[in-house]
């Protein structure tokens, strides 16, 4: 592994070939096709339903346990019960939270029966910093203090045997709704809706929690014969899913497509408000929208305060108070850039004392915040191409996230020395836990033998795919537009990646109130493009020259780039990597 002041360069790697003849029914111009190729699809009608965005709608009962949870939802309702929405402190739990309480409330509010449903249908997220992650004991004891008598988990649960089993001996009854990975042993709750179950039907077994619990509601509501107001919710699940990385294909692809519409339009208020507090024009919300802005703002909630105040925002009804809310959630976002920062320079040092070769890193302190290691980890698992565990170390005891690349899945690594933690959770590609600090160093020990044999013949290299090399001249406007159709972009399905050769700079300056970024004018024969590439400025502020030989006027660079829009809605490049022409075969 290279110094930490020099994280290991990039591999650029070409997709094969688009074969003669793939997908020739489809009427779309070589290159859509041969993006579409590389996606999957191998008829022209697959490729059309996708390209043309054709809505996809599962049927929620096939969801696992899902008729058992109908029959106890539909019962509280009736009976007026005090139910709990137990949520984690992401976005995906937030969101998944609020949509399950707008559902059952406004339920309650119809059956007539209730005079307060926000008193009947409450909600409870942990904290992430005196609690944890998922659901415990003592938050349950505080429920049934309260009278409830049915709680819905939203976003965890899964792995909470001992904890379902705690609130039954307590009369409380536990419906989990929930898509982490599922553990040998399952809690004996009235219902897992996890469609990550063996033996699961439901076509699409990545759903996140917020697009589970839109169906789940969907479902109750024919259930008991009610309309239910999917447009409303569309939003929630749009930031549910892509929030926490969920893969853009089949369901999710389209619940997002309609998702973005429904933001679009900015009818609830606490979002409308974030989006005026950041300066985001909703008709223009995209996935980057909700990744690098929308998304950052309501995790920070839960990261250096607590996520209620996020779920706060979701739910509120007022327009003022929800811009108050709004601009709070924004301060903690610019606090948690400032920590992460912090983080991330404290874990730099902590990596370079560490085995250059290991295929993991595992690495952690006090001054690192619980709120943040899973950002530093994430960080470093892009940069290192390696799977990483960052901890905030405890007097007595550590809490961990844990992220990691594709060939490599964490959560049944951790699951192979589950007596040595606390508690965990997860999924393949993330995970976290609670370890007693005796027990860091055999963990650590474990974690880097499962990886050691598991990554043996993985090259631990940062590769950047590319999709198809080509001029940049011959990117003309109709085409992007066509190209633009394969969104929205994400895990899954990411944003088609070109490579052209031999590109002239026009210019080069920083950008940023720091320096960090640089923003540049290339040209390729007649064509001229503004292209911006984020972390490669070199720091001296935003000055127009720019000190690296290769950037110069006149200079020729092979580029890696995506195409986007600026806040004018103009075209320009996003540079992924760069180089002096001909350094990258």
């Amino acid at each position: 592994m290279p110094s930490v002041d020099s994280p290991p360069a990039r591999r650029w790697r070409l997709r094969g070939r688009f074969p003669d003849g793939a997908l020739a029914g489809a009427p779309y111009p070589p290159l859509v096709r041969h993006l579409l190729y590389h996606r999957g699809f191998r008829t022209a009608a697959a490729a059309a339903a996708f390209f043309d965005g054709t809505p996809i709608d599962h049927d929620p009962l096939l969801l696992p346990d899902v008729e058992r949870a109908l029959d106890r939802l539909a019962r509280a309702v009736a009976s007026g019960e005090a139910v709990a929405v137990y949520g984690d402190f992401d976005v995906d739990g937030v969101t998944a939270s609020a949509i399950l309480i707008e559902g059952l409330r406004e339920l309650y509010r119809r059956s007539g029966l209730h005079t307060d449903p926000a008193a009947s249908v409450t909600s409870y997220l942990p904290d992430r910093f005196s609690e944890g992650y998922g659901v415990n004991t003592a938050a349950i004891d505080t429920l049934a203090a309260k009278g409830v008598t049915l709680i819905i988990t939203a976003d965890c649960g899964t792995s909470s045997v001992a904890e379902v089993e705690h609130a039954k001996a307590l009369g409380i009854d536990t419906i989990i709704v929930d898509h982490h990975t599922v553990p040998p042993e399952l809690p004996r709750a009235v219902a897992l809706v996890n469609p990550k179950r063996t033996g699961n039907r439901y076509p699409d077994a990545e759903l996140a929690s917020g697009g589970l619990a839109f169906r789940l509601m969907s479902a109750l509501y024919a259930r008991l014969e009610r309309e239910y107001p999917a447009e409303r919710y569309l939003d929630l699940v749009a930031l549910s899913t892509v929030c926490d990385v969920a893969p853009l294909r089949d369901e999710n692809r389209s619940l997002v497509r309609r998702g973005l519409e429904a933001l679009s339009r900015a009818e609830r208020p606490g979002l409308r408000a974030l989006m005026d507090v950041a300066g985001v024009d909703p008709e223009r919300a995209d996935t980057d929208t909700i990744g690098y802005i929308l998304g950052p703002r309501l995790n920070a909630a839960g990261r250096l305060a607590h996520a209620r105040l996020a779920l706060d925002l979701l739910l509120e009804t007022d327009p003022d108070r929800a811009v108050q809310q709004a601009i709070e959630l924004s301060a903690l976002n610019q606090q948690r850039q400032q920590a992460t920062a912090e983080a991330m320079a404290l874990a730099r040092t902590l990596l370079a004392e560490e085995d250059a070769s290991a295929p993991l890193i595992f690495l952690g302190h006090p001054e690192i915040p619980a709120g943040i290691v899973g950002l530093v980890a994430g960080r470093l698992t892009e940069e290192y191409h390696r799977p990483v565990v960052v901890y905030e170390r405890g007097e007595e005891t550590s809490r961990a996230s844990c992220r990691s690349i594709p060939e490599f899945d964490i959560t049944a690594a951790l699951r192979s020395c589950a007596e040595l933690m606390l508690r965990f959770g997860g999924h393949r590609a993330a995970a976290g836990f609670t370890v007693e600090n005796k027990n860091l160093p055999a963990l650590k020990q474990a974690l880097l033998e499962v990886a050691a044999r598991e990554l043996a013949d993985v090259e631990l290299v940062r590769v950047l795919d590319v999709d198809v090399a080509v001029a940049l001249r011959h990117l003309n406007g109709r085409l992007i537009e066509a190209i633009f159709r394969l969104a929205p972009f994400g895990a899954g399905n990411p944003e088609p990646t070109f490579l052209s050769r031999n590109v002239e700079v026009l210019d080069a300056w920083n950008m940023g109130d720091d320096g960090s970024h640089l923003r540049l004018k290339l040209r390729d024969g007649r064509v001229t493009y503004p292209a911006v590439a984020f972390g490669r400025g070199n720091g001296a502020g935003e000055e127009p020259a720019v000190t690296p030989p290769e950037l110069t006027p006149g200079a020729r660079l092979d580029v890696v780039y995506t195409f986007t829009r600026d806040r004018s809605g103009d075209l320009e490049l996003r540079l992924a990597d760069f180089g002096p022409t001909g350094t990258h075969p």
